[in-house]
């Protein structure tokens, strides 16, 4: 089954509306039969969105640095709980473990997470969809931000476009549904090696 990476807070100061959001991811996972993967933390919206998912059904895959493990934060009740050295090797293990990347509203951690992952597909290696769900526009400074880098040259214009921006959970399901139908129809439109050589006979 196909699985997804949810990017989110872990910070308790943040309104209740998050965790809510979180949990309605988690349930449109389940919903769908698709296996969440995680940052393994059992607080705030990581939580919420792992305690949901498994509520619905779905297979929890919690990503964890033995750091975080040592704070007594871990989302012990993952049905896969992957303890790592460090933060580098949890991204590794997540991004290995997931078919598309959704970004909910979050911190400094969630905005590394995203921009790496947005980074590699703006340099194609990668080709998993990228979703971010901004119902309340926490991310507009991001947004101009690349507006701005875009236009100051920095930015090819096509790199703002890798990511899909959406303001509700199904939205974000559905626009992660689209993306992989995409993806299939064009591998599928591909040449064989055995056409490719045809035409240039």
């Amino acid at each position: 089954m196909p699985a997804v990476a949810v990017f989110c807070a872990s910070s308790e100061a943040i309104d209740e509306r998050y965790s809510v959001l979180a949990a309605e991811v988690g349930f449109a996972l389940a919903h769908r039969g698709w296996s969440l993967v995680s940052g393994g933390g059992a607080i705030s919206s990581m939580g919420a969105v792992a305690r949901a998912a498994r509520a619905g059904g779905a297979h929890t895959i919690g990503v964890i640095p033995q750091a975080l493990v040592d704070m007594e934060v871990a989302d012990h009740g993952s049905d896969e709980l992957i303890v790592t050295a460090d933060m580098r090797e949890r991204k590794g293990e997540m991004d290995r473990r997931a078919d598309a990347f959704l970004a909910l509203p979050g911190g400094i951690g969630t905005l590394e997470e995203l921009l790496e992952v947005w980074a590699a597909r703006s340099l194609q290696m990668h080709s998993k969809p990228i979703v971010i769900l901004d119902p309340w526009g926490d991310y507009q400074g991001l947004r101009e931000l690349f507006s701005t880098l875009s236009g100051g040259g920095f930015l090819r214009p096509d790199v703002q476009a890798i990511a899909i921006w959406t303001r509700s959970a199904d939205e974000a399901m559905l626009a992660i549904e689209q993306a992989w139908a995409h993806e299939e129809q064009s591998t599928a439109q591909q040449p064989t090696a055995a056409e490719f050589l045809e035409a240039e006979l």
